[in-house]
């Protein structure tokens, strides 16, 4: 007698799985389109809430870290002009979400030949000491790199993200389970999702940030026109030459067009801040 095939019932156990997964997660409008149009919705399984806190303690703990190795805010000409272009760009945050001016904003510079800037969700903001320094960066190009971290936390990025892999991380191994991969399938479908879906969102993450950053300089009278010769600086210094489909980034080519473009768009922005 042959084996009964029950992969039609697998399947729509994982497809139920799935559908109830995803309606789990709230769609949500985390930004107002500003001049340069973000208007995408987002599906988040995250609340804001609990990433807020992670992000706070997670902060707080590196801070002390820091602070013990005396190698938190050294330089006070540094630190100074890191917090009064911060401050200016934060600002300007309402345009795109009002409730950003009632954050927890915090500033602090590292100590580190790391070329590396961030910005937490809820509004912690670090910068290393190497990004400064070695790309010897105007106010302008500090404005472009800050404008478009603070953009990633207005966005809620790392919120999306979080939510997009614990939907996908769910699925696989639903899906793994009910049909008998193994291992070494789940890994295939783990690097699958990756390369279909989790790398692409990322590349948008930083399209999107790279475009409100440029809108939040020009309108804290920062020429925006700088992020086009911030990036080419990174991109000199750093070692990576990952083809486009497979980085996180999008290519330096694809970038610098895309900012020349969008840094035109909000240039009345600028010219009318500098009145």
């Amino acid at each position: 007698m042959k084996p009964v095939r029950r992969y039609p019932i697998l399947s729509s156990v994982a497809l139920m799985s799935t559908m109830f997964l995803l309606s789990a997660c709230e769609t949500v409008q985390t930004t107002q389109s500003g001049v340069v149009g973000i208007d995408r919705q987002q599906r988040m399984m995250i609340s804001a809430q609990e990433l807020d806190q992670s992000a706070s303690k997670q902060y707080g703990t590196l801070i002390a870290e820091q602070k013990q190795k005396n190698t938190l805010n050294r330089n006070p000409a540094q630190v100074a002009r890191v917090r009064s272009i911060s401050n200016r760009l934060i600002a300007q945050t309402s345009v795109f979400r009002p409730d950003a001016q009632r954050w927890q904003w915090e500033v602090n510079v590292l100590t580190s030949p790391e070329v590396n800037a961030w910005c937490m969700p809820g509004g912690k903001i670090a910068v290393y000491t190497g990004l400064i320094e070695k790309l010897d960066v105007t106010d302008d190009e500090l404005a472009a790199v800050l404008g478009h971290e603070i953009a990633h936390a207005l966005r809620e990025h790392a919120r999306e993200r979080a939510s997009e892999q614990r939907v996908a991380g769910s699925v696989i191994s639903i899906g793994s389970i009910l049909l008998g991969m193994g291992d070494l399938g789940q890994q295939s479908a783990q690097y699958a999702y990756m390369g279909l879906v989790g790398l692409p969102n990322s590349r948008s993450h930083e399209t999107e940030a790279d475009r409100m950053g440029v809108e939040l300089a020009a309108r804290a009278g920062y020429d925006p026109r700088a992020a086009v010769t911030l990036w080419q600086k990174m991109g000199k210094v750093s070692a990576s030459s990952t083809p486009t489909f497979l980085s996180t980034h999008p290519s330096s080519s694809d970038r610098s067009r895309d900012l020349t473009a969008y840094s035109e768009r909000v240039m009345p922005l600028y010219l009318q801040a500098k009145k």
